[in-house]
C-alpha cells in the first residue's frame, strides 16, 4: 500500500492528470460510506479508481447516523432474517478486522420499571436473539459480550439519570458503536488512495453516463469531460438528481445533542421503547466530546432535497417525551445544545411509513450503463461494495487483459483500514489481526487517550507530523481535541476549509459555541499549510 495522505497538493495533481485526458477503470461520484467503501474495494483489486464527491467526504447521510454498527436485531421483529444475519457478519468484521480503533462495544441497557408485565420481557427474548445472532455470524464473545439481566444498580451505573422508582431490573445487550461515523469513511478514502485510487473532494458532477461524466471542480471553476470504463452514482438520497427513473424515498432521522455530564455521563446506552411500537426504540448515546446524543426518528421527508437538513421542532419534542419517560429529573428544551438530522435513502415502495420500509439496498444499472448503488445501511456498506464491484470486473475483464492479468477477487473482509491493528505500511501486505478486536498498543502516557479513540495505530504519528507550535493543546477550552489534529486534518485527510475540520472531521461544530472557539485554530492551521 503506497501513500495514504490526502491534501491539497495531492489533490491538485490528481485534478490536472484528469484534465489531461485520464481514463480511470471507474469512477465512483460520491464520497460517502457507499461510495467510499466502493473505492476501495475496487481499488485493492487493481482497478485504477476515481473517487469525487460536491462537498467533502462524509458530507451527505453518513455523518448523520446514529454513530452504530448494528447487528440487524430490529429487523428479527419484522421477520427480515436476511437484513438481520448480513448486518450480524459485516457488523464483525467492523470491529474485528476493518476498524477495531473506531468501533466499540456499547451496552445498551433497558430497565424495567414496576410489576413485570409480559410486554417488559419482549427486549429480552429479542437481546437473546441477537445473541445467536452474533454466534451465527462468528463474532466472538470477547468483541460483543452476551446479553444478559442486570440489577437495578448496575442499570443506574451505565445510565445514571434513569428513574429509580419502581426500578426492578434491566436488559443488557451489546451492539457496536463507531466512535464516529464520518472517521469511518475518512479511514475508508485514504486506505482507497493507498491502494492507488484519486480522491477528489468538491468536484461536482454536473452529468453522467454508463462511460463517463462531465465534472466541475468547485475550488478551480474548471469542467471537464472525464471518460471512464464504468460509472457509479453513489449519492444516496440525491441518487435520482443524477440517474433517470431511480426513486428513492428519504426518512428523517433526527438526534439531539446534549452534554454528557447533565445525564450523569452515561458509559451504556439508555434504551426506550417508542409507546405503540414494538421494534422501535429511542436511545442516549455515549459519544465523544463529552457529549451524549439522544435519537432517533423515522419520518418521511418529501419534497426538495436539502445539503444539510434541518431539525423541526417537533422532532426535538418527540425526542424528550419519549427520553424523558426512563428519566428521573425530565430534560428540558435549554438541554439541548444542538441537534441533527440525515435523510436514509430508502427505496420507494409506495405508501406508507417509513419506519416500515425496507433497509435492503439497490444496485440498478440504467439504461446508459450508469450503475446507481443505493439504499441499505452502514453497517453493510462493505457487502454492497463487493457485490457492486463484482458486476464492474465482469464488465471490464476486457481492461484487466489488455493490462496483462485479471483483477483480483474480493478481500475486504480481511482488510484493516489505516489505523488499524494489522494495518500495512509500505509493505503492500495485508494481514488479518491474530486475535478478534486486538487494539493498538498502548500509547505513551504524555498523549491523550482521545487520540488513540479516533486514530489508532496513527495516533503517535498524528503528533509526530505536526508542524503547528503547542501541538498536545486543546483547540479551544474544554474540548478534547488538539492542535496535531486539526493539522492532520489538512495533511493527511483532506481538509480543505474550516468546514472541513470543524464539521465532518472533529464534529465540535455540532455545538455553535463550541465551533465558535475552535474556529481560530482551524483558522490558523488551514492558513499555515496555504490553504
Amino acid at each position: 500500500m503506497s501513500d495514504t495522505a490526502l491534501n491539497a497538493e495531492r489533490r491538485a495533481r490528481e485534478w490536472a492528470e484528469l484534465e489531461a485526458g485520464h481514463r480511470p477503470d471507474l469512477l465512483v461520484i460520491g464520497g460517502g460510506v457507499t461510495g467510499a467503501g466502493i473505492a476501495l474495494d475496487a481499488a485493492a483489486r487493481g482497478l485504477d479508481v476515481t473517487l469525487i464527491d460536491a462537498h467533502d467526504l462524509a458530507f451527505g447521510t453518513s455523518r448523520w447516523s446514529s454513530k452504530l454498527a448494528h447487528g440487524g436485531l430490529r429487523y428479527l421483529a419484522s421477520g427480515n432474517v436476511g437484513i438481520a444475519m448480513r448486518s450480524a457478519r459485516e457488523r464483525g468484521t467492523l470491529m474485528e478486522v476493518t476498524a477495531p480503533h473506531l468501533v466499540r462495544a456499547l451496552p445498551q441497557v433497558v430497565p424495567v420499571h414496576d410489576s413485570v408485565a409480559p410486554k417488559s420481557l419482549i427486549p429480552r427474548v429479542g437481546f437473546f436473539l441477537g445473541d445467536l445472532l452474533r454466534a451465527a455470524a462468528g463474532t466472538s464473545p470477547k468483541t460483543l459480550p452476551r446479553s444478559r439481566t442486570v440489577s437495578a444498580r448496575r442499570v443506574a451505573e451505565l445510565a445514571p439519570t434513569v428513574r429509580r422508582e419502581g426500578l426492578k431490573f434491566g436488559f443488557v445487550n451489546n451492539d457496536g458503536q463507531l466512535v464516529d461515523d464520518a472517521r469511518l469513511v475518512i479511514a475508508l478514502a485514504r486506505t482507497a488512495a493507498g491502494h492507488g485510487a484519486k480522491v477528489l473532494t468538491k468536484v461536482r458532477a454536473t452529468g453522467a453516463t454508463g462511460s463517463g461524466a462531465t465534472l466541475r471542480d468547485d475550488v478551480s471553476g474548471r469542467t471537464i469531460d472525464v471518460r471512464a470504463g464504468a460509472v457509479v452514482n453513489a449519492t444516496g438520497v440525491w441518487a435520482g438528481q443524477l440517474a433517470d427513473g431511480i426513486s428513492v424515498r428519504p426518512s428523517r432521522g433526527t438526534h439531539l445533542v446534549v452534554d454528557a455530564a447533565t445525564l450523569g455521563n452515561p458509559t451504556g446506552s439508555l434504551t426506550v421503547p417508542v409507546p405503540g411500537s414494538v421494534n422501535r426504540f429511542c436511545f442516549v448515546l455515549p459519544a465523544q466530546l463529552g457529549r451524549a446524543y439522544i435519537g432517533l426518528t423515522d419520518e418521511a421527508s418529501p419534497g426538495p432535497i436539502p445539503d444539510v437538513p434541518e431539525v423541526p421542532e417537533a422532532d426535538i419534542v418527540f425526542l424528550l417525551d419519549v427520553i424523558n419517560r426512563a428519566l428521573a429529573v425530565p430534560l428540558t428544551r435549554d438541554d439541548v445544545v444542538g441537534a441533527f438530522a440525515g435523510l436514509r435513502p430508502l427505496i420507494d415502495a409506495g405508501d406508507g411509513d417509513t419506519a416500515d420500509l425496507s433497509r435492503e439496498h439497490a444496485i440498478i444499472v440504467g439504461d446508459d450503463g450508469l450503475i446507481t448503488v443505493t439504499g441499505g445501511k452502514l453497517t453493510e456498506y462493505r457487502l454492497m461494495a463487493e457485490q457492486a464491484v463484482d458486476g464492474i470486473v465482469a464488465r471490464l475483464s476486457g481492461a484487466a487483459d489488455a493490462r496483462g492479468g485479471a483483477f483480483r477477487d474480493c478481500f475486504t473482509t480481511n482488510l484493516p483500514l489505516v489505523g488499524a491493528p494489522g494495518a500495512d505500511d509500505e509493505s503492500g501486505r495485508i494481514r488479518r489481526p491474530s486475535s478478534p478486536a486486538s487494539a493498538s498498543e498502548p500509547l505513551p502516557e504524555s498523549l491523550p487517550e482521545s487520540l488513540g479513540r479516533r486514530y489508532g495505530a496513527e495516533a503517535e504519528a498524528v503528533v509526530a507530523a505536526c508542524a503547528l507550535e503547542r501541538p498536545l493543546d486543546p483547540v479551544a477550552p474544554g474540548i478534547d481535541v488538539v492542535r496535531a489534529e486539526f493539522a492532520w486534518f489538512v495533511t493527511h485527510e483532506g481538509a480543505l476549509d474550516v468546514g472541513d475540520i470543524l464539521d465532518r472531521r472533529s464534529r465540535i461544530g455540532l455545538v455553535d459555541a463550541d465551533r465558535d472557539a475552535a474556529l481560530p485554530a482551524a483558522e490558523e492551521a488551514l492558513r499555515l499549510f496555504g490553504r
